[in-house]
């Protein structure tokens, strides 16, 4: 066998320049007991970066894997955080030690809103895929999944008084859902357009609304108590049931019936913003409302309490009866009646102006009367104010602002040192250079829009072409611009240092290509020390449009990209015409020769690939190369092995030799416009319109191309897998409440991995049998037989413990759909398996779960089985006795705890939990008033 070509494997290792993407939302969290308003979380991609806003640091990093951040809910205890993907899936997150524990997956499209219950033990989702589905959080598995809206969830609110969920959609309706019953009893159709935010307010007797239009609207929620309707006098009785099939009879075509609670509009609070509200927040305490729409304007509201309105309200009867008995009243004039309206209770409190459009904020009252607004934006920034609420024309005040670790716009060029550690990269206003070992931003200089640049030989100095035409020359060590020199009419596309390292040659939309050496001239600042500049010594004038140059490696030739699809090349002494590469469909984007002159790969916008001989111009192959214009193209140092980047999102390594496609590199979830390999190839960085810059490192992990295919393979099939019918329930009916489970991978392995058990617990059994027989016929004990070698890998357990502990190996979340994939005929054996587990007290929980879940999916199949009759009546007696006995520990533990904590309450005389530090805070705000009180007095 001969030897083969060795590739490495490159795999990501860090992902920078972004401080929070667009698609999730921005919220406050507290770490390890950390002050409150300090911490932000934000997405970063498929990450979650914790922030902190006073020191500008990042803190913490949550880990996701391969789709975007959507969503993120820090839990009511401030110790976890519920985040949700791009793919549906949600994982909870622990803000301690930033490692996850529990995950769910039931939607199909993105997590659109997560919300917690104020216990923090029950999580509701809400997806673009138009479903609601609430999750246990301490049994970690889905209870139900609620349907009825018919586009995505916008928001979820929690009616803790009376377990009820409302929930709002882009289909303009707002669904009340009892949650007990799990249906919806009520849907509200206020709204002509999509409804994008809600909040409860006074104590959630109060639904705030935001919708398409400059309005907030405002609807009182009222109670309605059994067998009494709201405004109904309490004397009056029940009518009869003929009197109320009467009445529904007559009031079909009329209102619907009010059932649990009802919910009229109040009014509207007019925002100054014409367009959708995109984020409509409220503190916990619901005392202020912030919102804002598409521009860079927060609008803050106050909310009076009941006590305020009311002073209010004297306030204004006072003056009107002052009116009137200046306008000379009698006594026979009617007291003047003040009408209570909405402005009455929600007042406007002030604007807060941000540098850029928002995209998501999260606010905080602190207890000094002081509100914490934390803003992303959309040109990758986090800002904070705060603003002083008792003040009577309070203004927002800027306490940070988060900016140097990213670009406001898409990276559009990147470069790296000749020494490998430093990388250049700019934008549409700025140009970074990072340390690429620590990732932290070295310098930040201003600029114009830049479009390709590179380092000087030396790294002291970097030159950039911009979208005007212009070269520019900044210093490191200073961080300040030398110079800016006019050099084309149009664009300067591309830029390209040459071998000898003594110039540099530029490609314009002027149709031009211009030759520059580097010259030291005294600089007129100091007059003595000299500076770098550009000096232009000749200009090769063509008849389109140039979008990439390169200088071959033996400087001999210069390759030209053209606007009419071709690519030319020119000896570089003469610049006289050598040869035409033409073939591409689309302009060529992209272009690099190798190391030895011999080869030149082309990448054009028509996702094709070519590599052509420098020799001859001959097309060795052409390769599709992407699903969308090919972005960059670039050759690893010493290799003819080349990189490219594509609109697809993804990056690619090819061989040039074998024309083989070596490996993906799957991160980004934008198109990726360029990418830079570092001099000595084992480094590559990447940016996209993601924001975010990705650092890639080559590992010494060969890669095997027969493997990578068959993986590929496997991944494709899985995914099809995943994606095929969602098993059905047989018997059930769809309606507006469905199991929360999905069909996924993880649940179709799960569910091979028991029926592989208990196909092992089958074998082995009757293996025992034939033992047993055989020792019968012999008339004396022989030798057990062989055990299983995966028995004995788990420690010589039995076949019946081994099936428990595979069961006990799937995950909470996937339990169910991993038992209803599961076939028949495998039912019986586990239900004979379970009554054996009840009776030793193994399990009970997980076994009940299990057991009534396949009783309620076979129940046909297994009440006409005559076989299960007796497995069936032993596990009936076994449970519930069993169930009792655990039940009894739970009380009897519970009963004692409750007991320990008074006895240490009436010794210690101090508070237990979290209930302690409201009832000190309750103590000192009781003390304060009558310390105020006697003040007045005296």
């Amino acid at each position: 066998m001969g030897l083969t070509k060795q590739y490495l494997r490159y795999v990501s290792s860090a992902v920078f320049g972004v401080i929070g993407s667009q698609k999730a939302n921005i919220a406050f969290v507290t770490l390890r007991g950390g002050e409150k308003g300090r911490y932000v979380a934000v997405g970063a991609c498929e990450h979650v970066f914790i922030w902190d806003v006073r020191k500008a640091e990042k803190v913490l990093i949550l880990e996701g894997k391969k789709h975007e951040v959507t969503y993120l809910c820090p839990s009511p205890d401030g110790v976890h955080i519920a985040v949700g993907y791009e793919d549906g899936g949600v994982r909870i997150f622990s803000l301690l030690n930033g490692e996850s524990s529990i995950s769910f997956s039931g939607h199909k499209s993105a997590v659109s809103v997560i919300r917690y219950d104020a216990l923090g033990a029950r999580l509701v989702t809400g997806s673009r895929d138009t479903d609601v589905i609430v999750w246990d959080i301490i049994n970690e598995c889905g209870l139900y999944r609620l349907k009825g809206h018919k586009d995505a969830i916008t928001q979820i609110l929690f009616l803790e008084s009376k377990n009820l969920l409302i929930t709002s959609s882009k289909d303009s309706f707002v669904k009340w859902w009892d949650l007990d019953t799990q249906h919806c009893f009520k849907t509200m159709v206020g709204h002509r357009t999509e409804v994008w935010g809600m909040v409860l307010l006074n104590q959630e007797s109060r639904l705030i609304t935001g919708s398409a239009d400059s309005e907030l609207r405002a609807w009182d929620i009222q109670y309605i108590e059994e067998g009494k309707e709201v405004g109904e006098p309490q004397e009056k009785k029940a009518r009869t049931l003929l009197e109320n099939e009467e009445e529904d009879e007559d009031g079909l075509d009329g209102e619907p019936e009010e059932r649990i609670l009802s919910c009229k509009k109040a009014g509207s609070v007019l925002r100054e913003a014409r367009d959708r509200v995109v984020s409509l927040v409220t503190d916990a305490k619901a005392k202020v409302l912030a919102c804002h729409g598409l521009d860079a304007t927060l609008e803050v509201f106050t909310v009076l309490s009941e006590e305020e309105v009311q002073k209010k309200m004297d306030r204004k009867l006072k003056k009107a009866k002052k009116k009137t008995k200046s306008q000379g009243g009698g006594d026979d004039v009617p007291e003047p009646v003040v009408e209570r309206k909405l402005r009455d209770e929600i007042q406007k409190l002030a604007n807060i102006k941000a540098s850029s459009k928002i995209r998501s904020m999260d606010c905080l009252l602190v207890p000094n009367g002081e509100m914490k607004v934390a803003l992303l934006l959309q040109n990758n920034t986090v800002e904070t104010y705060t603003l002083k609420t008792s003040e009577k024309n309070p203004t927002g005040t800027k306490t940070s602002r988060l900016t140097l670790s990213g670009h406001r716009t898409d990276v559009r060029t990147l470069a790296f040192s000749s020494d490998n550690i430093a990388i250049l990269s700019a934008s549409g206003e700025t140009v970074k250079v990072w340390n690429r070992s620590t990732l932290q931003v070295i310098r930040t200089m201003g600029c114009e829009y830049a479009l390709c640049s590179l380092f000087v030989p030396g790294d002291r100095q970097i030159i950039l072409g911009t979208k005007s035409g212009k070269i520019q020359i900044f210093d490191l060590a200073s961080g300040s611009l030398l110079e800016t020199t006019d050099a084309h009419d149009g664009a300067l596309w591309s830029m390209c240092l040459a071998p000898d390292q003594r110039g540099i040659v530029t490609g314009g939309a002027d149709k031009t290509v211009k030759f520059w050496d580097f010259e030291l001239v005294k600089d007129q600042d100091s007059g003595k020390n000299k500076r770098l500049t550009v000096k232009h010594t000749r200009t090769l004038q063509l008849d389109e449009d140039v979008l990439c140059v390169r200088y071959s490696p033996d400087q001999r030739l210069l390759a030209v990209s053209l606007l009419d699809c071709t690519v030319k090349i020119f000896y570089t002494d003469t610049l006289k015409f050598f040869l035409s590469l033409y073939g591409h469909k689309l302009p060529v984007l992209c272009l690099d020769i190798s190391h030895d002159s011999a080869l030149i790969a082309t990448g054009s916008a028509d996702r094709n690939v070519k590599i052509w001989g420098l020799d001859f111009g001959d097309c060795h192959r052409s390769m599709f190369a992407h699903d969308d214009s090919v972005m960059f193209l670039q050759f690893v140092p010493k290799t003819h092995l080349f990189f490219t980047a594509g609109k697809d999102r993804k990056i690619k390594q090819w061989d040039a030799d074998k024309f083989e496609h070596i490996q993906t590199l799957e991160g980004h979830h934008r198109e990726v416009w360029c990418l830079a390999i570092s001099p000595n190839g084992d480094h590559i960085v990447s940016s996209s319109h993601d924001k975010s810059l990705r650092l890639w490192e080559r590992t010494r992990e060969p890669i095997i191309l027969e493997e990578e295919k068959e993986m590929e393979r496997e991944a494709e099939f899985e995914e099809s897998l995943a994606k095929g019918d969602e098993p059905v329930v047989p018997g059930e009916t769809k309606g507006e409440a469905e199991p929360a489970g999905k069909k996924t991978i993880e649940t179709v392995k799960a569910a091979e991995r028991i029926m592989e058990a208990i196909e092992l617990y089958r074998e082995e059994s009757e293996k025992l049998e034939e033992h047993r027989a055989a020792c019968k016929a012999a008339g004396k004990e022989l030798p057990p037989p062989k055990m299983n070698p995966i028995l004995v890998a788990f420690g010589n357990i039995s076949p019946s413990r081994y099936v428990l502990e595979v069961i006990k190996k799937v995950r909470s979340s996937e339990l169910e759909v991993s038992l209803l994939v599961l076939p028949f005929p495998y039912v019986p054996d586990l239900l004979k398996l379970f009554s054996g587990y009840v009776q030793q007290g193994l399990e009970v929980e997980l076994v009940c779960r299990c057991l009534f879940f396949l009783l309620r999916v076979h129940f046909g199949q297994i009440t006409s089985n005559q076989m299960l009759l007796s497995v069936i009546d032993e596990l009936r007696t076994n449970t519930i006795s069993k169930v009792r006995e655990i039940r009894d520990v739970l009380g009897f533990n519970s009963a004692g705890l409750q007991f320990l904590q008074r006895e240490v309450e009436s010794k210690e005389d101090v508070m237990f939990f979290a209930d302690a530090t409201d009832r000190f805070e309750e103590k000192k705000r009781k003390r304060r008033k009558r310390e105020r009180a006697v003040l007045t007095v005296t």
